[in-house]
């Protein structure tokens, strides 16, 4: 596993400690500067792909439906036959 190299394990406990709030403000400094360089959908794209994620879930759960209907209808009939 990696260590941070800010932090050595020789460093003493208060100064790792004295460190951590600059870290934690670089940390989110390095998060605004890359968030700036996201290129973030339009609306239309968002609305186009939600549409299809939620067609293809419908599509899914009837075809699972469909295939879950069968199987029950024929292990139905082998086990009533079956039993006869």
């Amino acid at each position: 596993m990696a260590v941070p190299q800010s932090v050595t394990p020789q460093e003493p406990l208060m100064t790792r400690i004295t460190k951590w709030p600059q870290e934690i403000k670089d940390y989110f400094d390095d998060l605004k500067k890359e968030m700036r360089l996201v290129t973030w959908p339009s609306w239309k794209q968002v609305r186009a792909t939600t549409t299809v994620v939620i067609v293809a879930v419908f599509m899914f759960a009837a075809y699972f439906w469909a295939v879950d209907m069968f199987f029950s209808f024929v292990l139905g009939r082998l086990l009533t036959a079956g039993g006869k």
